[in-house]
């Protein structure tokens, strides 16, 4: 079975964007559950009946890992 991967990118708040790394196929939706399923939707559509070939991995990339401050000040000393 072969695998294509999709790296996902924060597009505006609440929106999620992904593009394909070996193809030239881009996709966006709310969540992640969406997004998979817009993978799989846009494979049939780019590929057919050959789309059971492939399987859809999601993966996030350095940039979509947001920053969290610190939840309390650590001490100095």
């Amino acid at each position: 079975m072969r695998e294509i991967v999709f790296r996902v990118l924060p597009d505006r708040p609440g929106r999620l964007q992904a593009t394909a790394e070996n193809e030239t196929i881009h996709i966006e939706a709310d969540s992640l559950e969406e997004l998979q399923h817009e993978a799989r939707e846009a494979l049939i559509e780019r590929l057919g009946p050959s789309h059971v070939a492939y399987r859809v991995r999601l993966k996030r990339s350095q940039a979509a890992v947001v920053a969290r401050p610190c939840p309390r000040p650590l001490p100095l000393g």
